[in-house]
């Protein structure tokens, strides 16, 4: 190889690494379909499609994008993609969203790709919530942190909050409308607007997302030229089949609880544990080990 060659290639590799942005993977760990929604420009080759459990799609995008993506759940379309979901719809009536955004609650992966700079993402909660997520950067330099919600917030959400029969739990701002719910008027300040006991609720079971309009500190994370990010539905303990099954005389407030404890560790967030509770977790960790012996006995 000529020395003009290399440097045509070494060129090349940077123009289109600037180019190209990065690509967008959704996986689907729930136990049921997901449709993704797509808000985003430049626009990018769909803004909604069907994700059947346990599958992965990748789409890419530009340098420069800025966008969300968001999970509906509960959807009926027929044939011709024509439909709605009973959470996060777009009400474009159809599969695709067309340049439309989720009707709350939902919960949101935001983005705004660098070009040659820092890429900024994050998990929101300021809209609602619908179901788990989490956001992971790869190929990247610099913090790239995993972010995002594992805990289910529609088994603590408050009566007053609930949707859709459960499947949903809206903000306080979408639920009262009132301003220092909604960070307006007088409140659409960071010194005026101040966490409630909806948002700490938020903030409580996803300590890495945002749950009001203000709380950038704790949840706007940063990458450098990361090539792949990878947005994740249900990435919660959960998603181990049986375990439940197995778990023999453990209450299922115990179990939950427990499960809940497995998300957090798993996202990295600190959890304060008390001498019971840590002997419970111990109880049901042998369960899921011998759930893990069990299963691949049962496949030799």
């Amino acid at each position: 190889m000529g020395h003009s060659d290399f440097v045509l290639r070494f060129l090349l590799f940077f123009v289109f690494e600037g180019v190209f942005g990065a690509t967008f993977t959704f996986s689907n760990k729930c136990d049921y379909t997901v449709w993704p929604g797509i808000l985003g420009a430049p626009a990018l080759d769909t803004t909604g499609f069907e994700l059947p459990e346990g599958k992965s799609r990748s789409l890419q995008a530009p340098a420069g994008w800025s966008g969300r993506f968001w999970g509906r759940t509960r959807c009926n379309f027929d044939g011709l993609g024509h439909g709605s979901c009973a959470t996060g719809d777009c009400g474009s009536g159809q599969m695709e969203c067309n340049g439309a955004g989720a009707a709350p609650p939902a919960t949101l992966a935001e983005f705004t790709l660098g070009s040659g700079t820092q890429d900024f993402y994050d998990v929101s909660l300021v809209d609602g919530y619908n179901l788990q997520m989490i956001v992971e950067a790869s190929g990247g330099s610099g913090d790239c942190a995993t972010t995002g919600c594992v805990d289910d917030l529609n088994r603590r959400c408050p009566s007053e909050l609930k949707f859709a029969d459960g499947g949903g739990c809206k903000s306080a701002c979408d639920t009262f409308g009132t301003p220092e719910y909604c960070c307006k008027g007088a409140f659409d300040s960071p010194a005026a607007c101040r966490p409630t006991s909806y948002s700490e609720l938020f903030k409580s079971a996803c300590p890495k997302s945002y749950s009001y309009a203000y709380d950038d500190a704790t949840s706007t994370y940063t990458c450098m030229s990361a090539t792949e990010y990878t947005i994740i539905f249900c990435p919660s303990i959960r998603s181990i089949g049986g375990i439940k099954s197995k778990a023999g005389n453990v209450s299922q407030d115990s179990l939950d609880a427990l499960l809940d404890l497995y998300a957090h560790l798993a996202s990295g967030d600190s959890v304060a544990v008390t001498y019971p509770y840590f002997l419970n977790f111990v109880v049901l960790s042998l369960y899921v080990i011998i759930f893990i012996v069990q299963t691949l006995f049962s496949i030799l």
